[in-house]
């Protein structure tokens, strides 16, 4: 399979450090390719040297890839899931093993604890069964548990697994079998590169694919510290729909969804409720997406940023903390042009000393 100099530009920039996925697109609003945007790091960037991932490299990833049966799907494809490409901070390039007509369907995620109760894991893998037979995708993390149940709940009518590293790295090595038959019969899904293991940081950037992927983000069972908490906050986040199974509260599983429900997510007692709120819906990708393989959207002249002459480094830093705070509240407090800041900005996340989050704020790395 051949792929544009494009397309291998774009895998670049988004395997560039320094460049996540808010700044990627904000990127290619900016300079409309990704070929025009590697060549514009120098001029945004002064202080330090950006390191662009190579060809090389780039090409040697989607070639070991299709070698192991897989398909690299980049932001604006066709077979790009609509629902994800909604989000803010959506991936750039997703890689993937299995059944790609899988991410276009209906799909609602089901998470939950990983020491989950024998009767937790029955009622995740009937209702995932019973989604699957409304003809509902349902996606999770591949973690034990309640996603291993939901996977396996799933698995004969399409189940998607977000896994948090590489999607050739299998974890945990206990759900190995049951990876091979997502490969098989359902598809798994990673934006990391290949061979990547999967650490602590890794989860939360896993979790919004989790619920970006679906219209709603179900919880079984979850303590305080579960990630899958984080799950629903991302889901409310997206604009999705929050659900949770309500438990007695003298079980700590219970916890997450008991709060959830009082914090206003919907209860729900199995599959037929979850099908009771969930809608379905379509989103447009942004314009710049769409030109991906345009030759027109190849050809515009890049636009060089003009960075101010005063350093607004200087102003903005003391406004900064580990705190996430919205941009525009910046713009207003240090009384300066959104230019300048977004400029400023855009060079101080390349650099690494801050990092852009969804919902357009910003805090120190």
């Amino acid at each position: 399979m051949n792929f544009s100099a494009e397309q291998i530009n774009w895998l670049r920039l988004s395997r560039t450090e320094g460049v996540g996925s808010i700044t990627f697109h904000r990127l290619m609003n900016k300079y409309g390719s990704a070929t025009h945007a590697i060549d514009a790091l120098p001029h945004i960037v002064k202080t330090k040297s950006v390191t662009v991932a190579s060809r090389a490299d780039a090409e040697q990833e989607i070639e070991a890839l299709l070698k192991i049966g897989g398909h690299m799907i980049f932001a604006g494809d066709e077979s790009y899931p609509l629902s994800l490409s909604s989000i803010e901070d959506a991936p750039p390039v997703l890689s993937v093993i299995g059944t790609i007509a899988l991410l276009q369907k209906q799909s609602v995620a089901l998470v939950g604890s990983r020491n989950a109760s024998l009767n937790g894991r029955k009622l995740a893998a009937r209702i995932a069964r019973d989604l699957g037979e409304a003809d509902f995708t349902v996606t999770s993390g591949l973690a034990r548990g309640i996603d291993t149940s939901a996977h396996e709940g799933s698995l004969q009518k399409g189940t998607i697994a977000v896994v948090a590293g590489g999607v050739d790295v299998i974890y945990p090595k206990e759900n190995t079998a049951l990876y091979k038959k997502i490969c098989e019969h359902g598809i798994v899904v990673s934006e990391c590169a290949l061979g990547t293991q999967p650490i602590a940081q890794h989860f939360p950037k896993r979790n919004r694919i989790v619920s970006g992927l679906s219209e709603g983000t179900v919880v079984v069972e979850a303590n305080f510290r579960s990630g899958s908490l984080i799950t629903a906050r991302m889901a409310a986040e997206q604009g999705r729909d929050v659900m949770a199974v309500p438990g007695s509260p003298m079980d700590p599983r219970a916890e997450g969804p008991n709060a959830l429900i009082r914090d206003g997510a919907t209860l729900v007692r199995n599959a037929a409720d979850i099908l009771e709120v969930v809608q379905s819906f379509l989103r447009t990708a942004p314009a710049y997406q769409t030109k991906l393989l345009s030759p027109a959207g190849l050809s515009e002249c890049a636009e060089i940023i003009e960075f101010p002459v005063k350093n607004i480094r200087e102003i903005i830093l003391p406004e900064l903390s580990t705190t996430p705070v919205g941009v525009d509240e910046i713009i207003r407090t240090c009384n300066l042009k959104s230019a300048e800041v977004q400029g400023t900005l855009l060079e101080m996340e390349l650099e690494g000393s801050v990092l852009r989050l969804p919902g357009n704020k910003v805090c120190l790395a």
